[in-house]
């Protein structure tokens, strides 16, 4: 009965100690866009554990797969590149992008026939090149029978990839979607129960909530958080875990790029300030290391707004707002406490000397060491209550021994 009871208890402190480690999984993945033309072997795929390969885009009549050939070239060596330098790293190949025509993925999803062509191309394409994974960005999405059929084709193409993987005994592959920071469009939502069931997990864009082009006031364009609006990401992030979406499931945005706008007056420069236009460049657009380099030529002064968390800064009539190390590790930390999956970065190629990256990654090995220090704990418990089960075991056996021995004594006596 006590032997019983004890490996129960193992059992069941075992079982602990795999929940509470099982959940330490963190997502630092980046997207690498080959129109960027920046060099796949200069990634420094150690600071991430999942890069995204962008974009593949969709054949307009077939629905298959169709790179140019400049992108077979850089798909086809991709893997075997990032892998160089962290042999861990898991890619995926990325499909769509803010380019793809709408008609082309509406029309695509609308037909089995045409899903099935998508479905059994993109996982053909992804084994032939080695990605690990796939992704849809499928931006343009934007009516209840889109969303829909989206739905659908996130069953049958799991469904796919799970008989493929089963067909050739292959680790199936990851699916995963870039979606908009709110499920809730203005006239459609996104099907979070497909979703939730289907995907491994979303990439959750928040940004981009602001532009130059089309915005008269400067705005924070990733703000986490707006006292006096819902356009941000907490915000959205609420939405979506409201919804149904297991918090689990949601990979946050860290936009490495930031926007300039052309200021009405120099001497109102705040978030919100009237502005006439972009600023620097044709519509506004900054990588990070465009505007460290900006700011270094010109010796501005760098403002941080925890309101809206955001940087930001003002040189004569240009505003640009951006996201500097201290917003990175703030929403990165925001991710943890949240229980989010994890975070992604557009794009890589966008970084100053990996500054962005680093601190993002840095953030996870502070959390990495926590993590480590509960694991610890928890084993040193479990070996403690094992080895005290075991005294128990033992000293019930010894009563029984003697119980037993005395009990034989009389009756030879007898």
């Amino acid at each position: 009965m006590v032997s019983k009871i004890i490996i129960v208890v193992f059992h069941i402190l075992l079982c602990l100690e795999f929940r509470l480690t099982k959940g330490q999984s963190w997502i630092k993945a980046g997207y690498w866009f080959s129109g960027s033309e920046f060099p796949v072997s200069n990634i420094n795929s150690a600071l991430f554990t999942h890069l995204i390969c962008a974009f593949a885009p969709v054949n307009s009549t077939s629905y298959q797969l169709s790179p140019s050939a400049s992108d077979e070239k850089h798909f086809s060596n991709f893997t075997n590149t990032v892998k160089q330098k962290n042999p861990s790293v898991t890619t995926l190949l990325s499909i769509g992008g803010g380019n793809e025509r709408y008609s082309t993925f509406s029309s695509m999803v609308s037909s089995s026939s045409y899903r099935k062509s998508f479905i059994d191309s993109s996982i053909k394409l992804a084994r032939l090149y080695g990605f690990q994974g796939l992704d849809l960005c499928w931006v343009s999405a934007n009516t209840s029978t889109d969303m829909s059929n989206m739905g659908v084709l996130f069953q049958e193409w799991k469904g796919a990839i799970d008989l493929e993987s089963r067909n050739s005994s292959r680790t199936p592959l990851i699916l995963t979607a870039a979606v908009q920071y709110s499920p809730n469009l203005d006239s459609a939502s996104f099907p979070i129960d497909s979703i939730q069931q289907y995907l491994n997990w979303v990439h959750l864009m928040a940004y981009d909530f602001y532009m130059p082009t089309w915005s008269n006031f400067t705005g924070a364009q990733a703000a986490l958080y707006d006292p006096s609006s819902t356009t941000n990401a907490d915000y959205g992030i609420g939405t979506w875990i409201n919804g149904g979406l297991s918090a689990d499931k949601i990979v946050l945005s860290l936009p490495f790029y930031g926007y300039a706008w052309t200021l009405v007056n120099p001497a109102n420069n705040s978030i919100g300030a009237p502005a006439t236009g972009p600023a620097i460049t044709e519509e506004g657009d900054m990588s990070f290391k465009e505007i460290k380099d900006y700011i270094s030529r010109y010796g501005a002064k760098v403002m941080y707004n925890a309101t809206y968390v955001v940087n930001y800064c003002s040189i004569g009539t240009s505003w640009i707002g951006f996201d500097d190390v201290e917003v990175v590790k703030i929403k990165v930390s925001y991710a943890k406490e949240r229980n989010l999956l994890g975070y992604f970065v557009w794009q890589v190629p966008y970084d100053d000397n990996w500054l962005l990256s680093q601190a993002a990654a840095g953030q996870e090995d502070n959390k990495n060491g926590q993590n480590n220090r509960r694991v610890l704990v928890i084993i040193l418990t479990t070996t403690a209550a094992v080895i005290l089960l075991l005294g128990i075991l033992i000293y019930y056996c010894c009563i029984r021994f003697k119980m037993l021995k005395s009990s034989k004594g009389k009756l030879f006596l007898l």
